[in-house]
């Protein structure tokens, strides 16, 4: 059974980092990814990632200061997010699939497997 869960969100102020961690089970995971979603908007992608690391993608609005990472031996997803803002305020979510999709794709239905989402508010 395929769990992902997600972890470090919380409230912080405007400048703050944050590092989230998705912490998967049950399958390989070849493609993996962070999405975003605001209330009463819809599901953003961030960023994502393939197996062998050499693939990132990134939405235009990270500009930089957001990386994803992976570490395979504790299956485990990161997103360091760094000068956080109010308009990062959003639940964050772990994606994943078990194919290569190179590059990772952008839109939320290519992933098969969420995470049950993680809060993350940045006050101003």
């Amino acid at each position: 059974q395929v769990h992902l869960v997600e972890s470090g969100g919380g409230l912080v102020q405007a400048g703050d980092s944050l590092r989230l961690s998705c912490a998967y089970s049950g399958g390989t995971f070849r493609t993996m990814g962070w999405f975003r979603q605001a209330p009463g908007k819809e599901r953003d992608f961030v960023a994502g990632i393939n197996w062998n690391d050499d693939n990132k993608k990134f939405a235009d609005f990270v500009k930089g200061r957001f990386a994803i990472s992976r570490d395979i031996f504790e299956n485990t997803l990161y997103l360091q997010m760094n000068g956080l803002e109010p308009d990062d305020t959003a639940v964050y979510y772990c994606a994943a699939r078990s194919e290569a999709v190179i590059p990772p794709p952008r839109r939320s239905y290519e992933y098969v497997y969420w995470g049950q989402g993680t809060q993350v508010t940045v006050s101003s």
